[in-house]
């Protein structure tokens, strides 16, 4: 069904206006065997709070933006490979209704449907397009997505030390480290970042307790490279909490 419609002119002339909605700030979307399936207004829970986003589903990407006026003109836009992509359904919430949270190896975020039926439809959509698009590939899913980020509303005090009050003066912070962490934390409990090149090609912010998680496990991949523990003698070598809780063991 989808291959069918991708040479189609009412295929070309939807994505085409979904780029014109986006303009110079967007990129091109048009791709030989691309398809728009659909598209709607979502709940995404950002930093602040909680945006409206517009979201397309393309039978290989998904893209989303922030909306200045609908259908009309969007701006910030973002794109997601769908191989990348796996989803879990979350509980509600008193705020928030009809959640899931969308998972990438660099991103995670959670968003929210008008209604339960939305919801469903849009998780069935997406799983049916990521498991076409995986059997083509032949690519596994993503096995380590990354840390949601913690709404900063989510919590008055750092929630590595518990006793910073965050203010206008007092920062909050958010850890990088996935897929484990994403915590809202102050100045004090994350000095340190820490390269993650499968994230960003610099240097990230991480919280103090996960930067020597992440040190150790490099320090101790060094140490096994340079076959500095022979694998011929005892030598009573064990895992630190620290690093088996880096490693998810």
């Amino acid at each position: 069904m989808m291959d069918h419609l991708a040479n189609t002119e009412i295929n070309s002339q939807r994505i085409a206006a979904v780029e014109n909605c986006f303009g110079a700030s967007g990129q091109p979307l048009a791709l030989p065997g691309r398809v728009l399936l659909g598209e709607g207004i979502l709940t995404k829970e950002c930093r602040k709070k909680p945006k409206p986003r517009i979201f397309f589903l393309f039978n290989d990407i998904l893209v989303y933006g922030s909306i200045i006026i609908n259908k009309r003109k969007y701006n910030s836009q973002h794109i997601i490979p769908l191989e990348d992509v796996t989803l879990e359904t979350l509980p509600d919430t008193l705020q928030m209704k009809n959640r899931w949270m969308i998972k990438t190896s660099k991103k995670s975020f959670v968003v929210s449907a008008a209604s339960l039926t939305e919801r469903k439809e849009w998780i069935s959509h997406l799983e049916e397009c990521i498991k076409h698009l995986l059997s083509k590939t032949g690519r596994q899913p993503c096995r380590e997505p990354a840390a949601p980020w913690i709404p900063d509303k989510a919590t008055d005090i750092c929630m590595r030390c518990t006793h910073t009050k965050f203010s206008t003066l007092t920062r909050r912070h958010h850890c990088h480290k996935c897929p484990t962490c994403g915590f809202v934390v102050c100045a004090d409990c994350s000095r340190q970042r820490f390269l993650m090149p499968r994230l960003s090609p610099k240097p990230l912010r991480v919280c103090n307790l996960c930067y020597r998680q992440l040190l150790e496990y490099t320090q101790c991949q060094l140490l096994l490279s340079h076959e500095v523990v022979s694998p011929m003698k005892s030598t009573g070598f064990c895992f630190s909490p620290l690093l088996l809780q880096a490693m998810d063991l």
